[in-house]
């Protein structure tokens, strides 16, 4: 969930902070270039106050008779253009040229000078040139009018290069990214402290959730951190399993109590069908049913009651060669696999340890290789391994009986379930609900598949890791 939420903040916040800083990038690009506009209005003003006491054009006889104020006009460009490296000069209406630096330069035709001297010909000075950003190799132009008498008779156009001014903007860019990244380092900071400190009471309650559904119904939730809705929750959550934890403790406690009760008045009773049978003819054929009815039912409760206490036992988990265990039990259930012509092996290394209770691991095994023992044909085999498998050790029995279909593999292990094809098998149904609850408590689990090409293949998982705490 945090993989998820992180980034979802993470693009937000880096939206966020590209919506404020396009904007900025771009009024600081302005900025920077309404300063040097400014100052070349300042510029073209000087010059056109120069050039309003320029009356006359010089006569084309007498090129040296041009006036002082055209010499100090002239010089004036000159050592602007010299000292900036911007060109500038002063156009008559028709373009003609009263002082220009340098000498050769004259309004060029189209583009950014031909818009502001047309501009400045209706009497307007440049205020609003085109923006010029970092990547464009533009040259600025701005022109004011030369107005004697209330009329428009010169331009000043100066053109200026916009090498500083773009690199004065892509350097203010570079400061605003600069500020842009640190800002979203600091986003990225708060986004991990939010998301952890939103998560953490659900990374907590998943495991303990987690932890009452493998059977250790002790676990609850410290509601100490976190919004007060998620500290609301845990608090629920651990009033919910208390109230779990107490039915299935009363549910456990009914079934022993029933077990332990029912047992005796069960015992009396084949006590007084024995007695009776005495008194009726030998081989009789309802007596010898009542007796096998009562002795069922007597296994039935011997099994209730193991099953109340698999349940609330709790599991003393010890490191143990489970290959070594599983290597065990098969050679004290060969003398049974030998009596019912059944080969019963072991296929696996000589040691493999895992976290298992040795009494609880040794109960399973044996009620599965009963069970294989039981459906096994004579003359099948019925092999048992172990092998280490990552962080768990893998204990398999594969039998060659007829096996499961996929319904009812889906049921194995359910309570008091039996296949309809082998209810003539002895049994009461809880065998393997037991088995499951003595492996749920050391953290194993066992697992039921198809043996290929017949029979049915177990797998009980033992972990290989230590147990917290």
């Amino acid at each position: 969930m945090r993989t998820r939420l992180l980034p979802l903040l993470i693009v937000l916040m880096a939206g966020v902070l590209l919506a404020l800083g396009f904007p900025l990038a771009g009024s600081l690009a302005a900025a920077q270039q309404q300063r040097v506009v400014v100052d070349r209005i300042d510029d073209s003003a000087r010059f056109a106050a120069l050039a309003q006491f320029v009356t006359a054009r010089p006569a084309a006889s007498r090129p040296g008779d041009e006036g002082g104020r055209l010499v100090t006009l002239r010089a004036e460009l000159a050592r602007y253009e010299d000292l900036y490296g911007i060109r500038a000069g002063v156009f008559y209406r028709d373009r003609t040229a009263m002082a220009v630096a340098p000498g050769h330069w004259s309004v060029p035709a189209g583009g950014e000078p031909e818009r502001a001297f047309e501009e400045a010909l209706a009497g307007r000075r440049s205020h609003n040139p085109p923006q010029v950003w970092p990547w464009q190799r533009e040259r600025l132009a701005v022109a004011s009018p030369v107005i004697r008498d209330g009329d428009v008779v010169a331009v000043v156009v100066t053109d200026s290069p916009t090498g500083q001014l773009r690199s004065r903007i892509l350097h203010g860019w570079l400061l605003l990214g600069a500020g842009e990244c640190a800002a979203m380092l600091l986003a990225l900071g708060a986004a991990a402290r939010l998301t952890g400190w939103v998560l953490r009471p659900v990374r907590v309650l998943d495991a303990a959730t987690h932890d009452i559904a493998t059977g250790r119904m002790k676990s609850r939730v410290a509601a100490a951190g976190g919004p007060p809705e998620l500290r609301r929750l845990a608090r629920s959550f651990n009033e919910m399993a208390d109230n779990v934890e107490e039915v299935l403790e009363q549910q456990r406690a009914f079934v022993a109590d029933a077990s332990h009760q029912l047992r005796n008045p069960l015992s009396a009773l084949l006590l007084r069908i024995e007695l009776l049978a005495l008194e009726l003819p030998e081989g009789n054929e309802e007596i010898a049913s009542v007796r096998t009815e009562g002795k069922r039912l007597a296994r039935v409760l011997d099994d209730l009651l193991d099953l109340a206490l698999a349940e609330h036992a709790a599991a003393d988990l010890q490191l143990t060669d489970v290959a070594e265990l599983a290597e065990e039990r098969v050679g004290a259930w060969r003398p049974v696999a030998d009596r019912e012509g059944v080969a019963l092996v072991y296929e696996g290394p000589s040691g493999a340890t895992g976290w298992a209770d040795p009494v609880a691991l040794s109960s399973a095994l044996d009620a599965v290789v009963d069970n294989a023992l039981k459906f096994t044909p004579e003359g099948a085999a019925v092999t048992v391994g172990a092998e280490p498998d990552g962080d768990t050790v893998r204990i398999t029995v594969a039998d060659g009986g007829p096996g499961l279909t996929e319904e009812e593999l889906d049921r194995i292990g359910d309570r008091f379930w039996r296949s309809g094809r082998h209810q003539n098998v002895s049994g009461s149904g809880l065998g393997l609900s037991i088995c499951r609850a003595l492996l749920a408590a050391g953290r194993a689990s066992m697992a039921f598949a198809p043996n290929e090409p017949n029979g049915l293949r177990v797998t009980i998982t033992v972990p290989r890791t230590a147990p917290p705490g």
